[in-house]
């Protein structure tokens, strides 16, 4: 692989590595940054639905990662640079000196990433996740736990700041996603594609550990706090996850990997 050395942090080539922190506030115009080892090679690997542009390396970072390099291989370039000048470059000491780019798979709608109707899945649907955290934890358990898809509304934010991507260990990046104006939209939506729709929620009266899941499950979760609307949970079939005395709700990452977790393991053999 023919390694790119940067020795000026203002090398034009580099443009779209520079200044992570403040980018990542205005956006990259269907660009992300991807940032570490594990999280570059999911970009790099067979699996990513991004098209990796780039990878910018730290000198002392190369061995560790040839097969990283040599996947993007006649795909994209590979600069290395001093870590003194990467981070010049990112604008904070990048202690990880791994820095890959990447363009974001088009914006889908559920139709064009659902399994077939007649096919058993899994989806995860959320509805104004704001915390970059809990939105990479969100797409890391559902690949964890095999979702098929992951469904976004409008109040929701990026799957793709760099932050989320990271938290995911690169799920983002591998995980089908679509995207609904509004929450009742997607519940409509899952509806058609005939999913049933599980409303996670402290105020419901059936247990998850008493749900028997049908062949197409949704399992929808809201922001910490305020939740789902009541308008939304009463379309929906509400489970609760119960809690010990003191404490009403999880967080929203852990409750969604406690249901999908049940959700695949409670299905009968022949679903």
């Amino acid at each position: 692989m023919t390694v790119i050395s940067i020795q000026n942090p203002d090398d034009p080539r580099i443009a779209a590595y520079r200044d992570i922190k403040e980018r990542d506030l205005t956006g990259r115009d269907g660009l992300f940054i991807a940032e570490g080892a594990i999280v570059v090679r999911q970009l790099a690997g067979p699996l990513s639905l991004a098209t990796p542009r780039g990878l910018l390396l730290a000198e002392n970072r190369i061995d560790g990662l040839s097969d990283v390099t040599a996947a993007l291989e006649g795909r994209a370039p590979v600069y290395v640079a001093s870590q003194a000048v990467l981070d010049s470059i990112a604008g904070f000491a990048l202690h990880r000196g791994i820095l890959g780019l990447g363009e974001r798979p088009p914006r889908h709608d559920l139709d064009a990433v659902a399994p077939p109707t007649d096919e058993a899945a899994v989806v995860l649907a959320a509805s104004g996740i704001g915390n970059h955290d809990n939105m990479g934890a969100l797409f890391r358990n559902a690949a964890g736990f095999g979702a098929n898809a992951v469904v976004l509304d409008e109040r929701c934010c990026d799957p793709f700041y760099r932050k989320a991507i990271r938290v995911s260990a690169g799920a983002v990046l591998r995980t089908p996603t679509a995207y609904a104006s509004s929450v009742g939209d997607m519940v409509v939506r899952l509806e058609r594609q005939g999913f049933e729709v599980i409303a996670l929620t402290p105020t419901a009266e059936e247990r998850l550990a008493d749900l028997k899941p049908a062949p197409r499950t949704a399992v929808l979760v809201g922001s910490e706090g305020p939740g789902l609307d009541p308008s939304v949970i009463a379309r929906c079939r509400a489970v609760s996850i119960p809690m010990a005395a003191g404490f009403d709700s999880l967080n929203v990452a852990t409750a969604a990997a406690i249901a999908l977790h049940h959700v695949r393991t409670g299905r009968s053999p022949e679903r």
